[in-house]
């Protein structure tokens, strides 16, 4: 087999970005924009020893799961890679990839595949948002979002993930744009003004927050823009965002507050939260409700325990527990997210929640060698390269009872549950949790339980010194 040669493939599985798999003569072939279960012709692009890459051309046969996309830039943009399969046959991918790197990456044997807790209603999930703006060939500024490995803008306003509201945003900061000739960005001059666009709202309060992101400290006819954001219902926060390095990181450090708060503000079950344009928070609050109330679950808290919530961010899920625990310490290396948090826990009046800034793996140690503060449950959610090895470390010294690990990516969380199950932990219980319709990516909550060798039987006792 050479380049441009045409193949027919029956598709049998998805890579980790979403590509069709299919095989032909010992060969592995990835082809783009496939579903489980098609029949296609595709251009073979790329040939390697034993694998290659191929090109769409025809489907010869759907799959019985292939579904017409909602989206109509759903097959350009980079953004959702499943949007071709029905939400059933998502869901079952999505268990399947979780129970394969748990059972071949983390080697547990005998685990049955996982619960799924999907959506009712998987489109307008998002609570936020960022559109890059570019400058189409005829000069106007454009904004959607990037097309696949890419950072060529598709331009489009409106987004089946995202909340209706966006549209009407991004519409009218386009006009303000065209009306007063701002110019957008240029990632390969540096120049141009308006780099990215922010949008976030609560779902329980509809509040709206927008901030720009800018290559200076103002925009154009400034107070215009933000009287006609202003008639979006529900804005409630415009800022600016100064980012002036030539760099492809989005957010800069300095804020400048234009009109309203500096914050939105929305719940999680009973716990209310003040959200910045740089914190982070869950982007699906009704999955991240049903994700928190397992891990809750998980930690099995009767009122008195010391928890450690690692990676806490602004204390999302610091807060929950503390509902329900004696003691929670909260760790993170973000300052600012530490400061999001203590004032999250004063919001709610909860007094039973402290926050540190630091690698977990360095505060752990300190407060619990010198200051003697112990872990009945251990909860982490570290971000998607999985914990910090040093930290499992830790984690396995401080030997809680619990370990709840919540992971959004299985391959990585399969990697640290193998060492700690070789530890002397073992896993109980392990659900998914769709967080992100539509996409390849899945969250995962585990429970984990340390084994007690105190609980064991005294059998070598000599039965003389029974006395019955």
């Amino acid at each position: 087999m050479k380049k441009d040669d045409m193949i027919e493939l029956t598709i049998e599985d998805l890579g980790v970005d979403g590509e069709g798999i299919g095989k032909l003569d010992g060969m592995t072939f990835f082809v783009k924009d496939t579903v489980i279960g098609d029949r296609v012709e595709a251009k073979v692009m790329k040939i390697k020893k034993t694998y290659g890459y191929a090109r769409l051309m025809k489907i010869l046969e759907p799959s019985p799961d292939r579904v017409e996309p909602r989206c109509v830039h759903a097959r350009q943009c980079g953004g959702c890679q499943l949007q071709a399969m029905n939400y059933e046959a998502q869901l079952r991918y999505k268990v399947n990839k979780v129970w394969n790197n748990l059972t071949r990456i983390g080697g547990l044997t005998g685990l049955p595949r996982p619960e799924i807790l999907g959506m009712e209603a998987p489109w307008r999930y998002r609570n936020k948002a960022q559109f890059p703006f570019g400058t189409d060939k005829e000069g106007r500024p454009v904004t959607g979002f990037y097309a696949a490995r890419s950072h060529r803008i598709i331009p489009c306003t409106e987004c089946w993930l995202g909340v209706e509201e966006n549209q009407m945003i991004l519409e009218k900061i386009l006009d303000h744009m065209e009306t007063y000739k701002i110019p957008a960005y240029d990632e390969q001059s540096g120049k141009g003004l308006l780099r990215h666009v922010l949008i976030r709202k609560g779902f329980v309060t509809g509040e709206i927050m927008v901030c720009l992101i800018l290559n200076g400290r103002r925009i154009s006819a400034q107070d215009a823009l933000t009287d006609s954001l202003r008639e979006v219902p529900g804005m409630t926060s415009i800022s600016i965002n100064v980012n002036q390095k030539n760099t492809n990181v989005i957010m800069g450090s300095e804020m400048i507050p234009v009109w309203g708060q500096a914050y939105i503000t929305d719940l999680i079950g009973e716990i209310r939260y003040q959200i910045s344009p740089l914190s982070f928070f869950q982007v699906n609050p009704v999955q991240t409700r049903k994700l928190y109330e397992t891990a809750l679950e998980y930690a099995d808290l009767k009122g008195e325990e010391t928890v450690w919530d690692l990676y806490c961010g602004i204390g999302t899920i610091s807060l929950f527990l503390a509902q329900k625990a004696g003691k929670v310490y909260g760790v993170e290396i973000v300052p600012e997210a530490i400061e999001d948090a203590r004032r999250n826990a004063a919001l709610n009046d909860i007094s039973n929640a402290e926050f540190y800034v630091g690698k977990a793996e360095e505060v752990l140690p300190e407060k619990y060698e010198k200051e003697g503060i112990h872990a009945d449950v251990i909860v982490v959610d570290p971000p998607r390269k999985g914990c910090d090895a040093a930290c499992l470390e830790t984690m396995v010294k401080m030997q809680p009872d619990r370990i709840v690990y919540v992971s959004c990516d299985s391959a990585t969380l399969a990697r640290d549950l193998k060492y700690l199950c070789g530890e002397g932990y073992e896993v109980k219980k392990v659900k998914a949790c769709d967080m992100f319709p539509g996409t390849v990516h899945c969250e995962v909550c585990v429970k984990l339980e340390r084994e007690k060798l105190s609980d064991r039987k005294i059998l070598m006792q000599d039965v003389s010194e029974i006395t019955i």
